[in-house]
């Protein structure tokens, strides 16, 4: 079987079977993989049921592990961050409350290990400086990327969130932590502050 050349139906079918398949083959994947909000309702309740969440979290998993492993040995190119955003967008994407995660980097911008910090709600979270300096510390790490989600859809960043940049691109100078970036995931974009220059 050629993978590449099969159809979504046929890739879901092979994960969850035929019948399964057929009724979700019209969910977005991206929905179907909590990459974003289910806000068009394709699935309803009554089919809910029939989500195979063990099956599909694993698959998810496993490709966030992936892209994880691969800016974990791989150098992080600051010009063009895709892989993070990629990975970013399935660690946080469809997520119902603000997460703030911080990828902790070695000093050749390769991946130590990722933390969500903090949890907040729907439309803020609150962040402490003074802990994300802590475990930086304790990482051992050269520079951060600093992540959070918005549930709301719109990935461009509010006033609090520069401000917050700057809060902690300050708190982390001291301790000679760079912040190399900070990404704003959204419902269909990932917003890069070093991209935009805001940083």
């Amino acid at each position: 079987m050629n993978i590449q050349n099969c159809s979504t139906p046929d890739l879901l079918s092979v994960l969850i079977g035929n019948e399964m398949a057929k009724k979700l083959s019209q969910v977005p994947l991206s929905v179907l993989f909590g990459m974003r909000a289910n806000r068009q309702e394709m699935v309803c309740e009554n089919e809910a049921q029939y989500v195979p969440a063990p099956i599909i979290s694993a698959a998810k998993e496993l490709l966030v592990r992936a892209l994880e492993e691969d800016i974990s040995i791989h150098p992080i190119s600051l010009t063009a961050p895709k892989v993070v955003k990629d990975y970013l967008r399935m660690a946080l994407g469809g997520r119902q409350q603000e997460v703030f995660m911080v990828l902790f980097l070695d000093a050749q911008n390769r991946l130590i290990c990722s933390e969500e910090l903090f949890h907040g709600t729907l439309t803020q979270t609150s962040v402490y400086p003074r802990e994300v300096v802590k475990r930086a510390l304790m990482h051992n790490a050269a520079a951060v990327m600093l992540s959070h989600n918005h549930p709301s859809g719109l990935a461009e960043p509010s006033s609090a969130d520069r401000s917050l940049t700057d809060a902690l691109k300050q708190a982390l100078g001291l301790v000679d932590v760079r912040v190399l970036d900070h990404i704003v995931i959204g419902e269909q974009e990932a917003l890069s502050f070093a991209e935009r220059g805001l940083i």
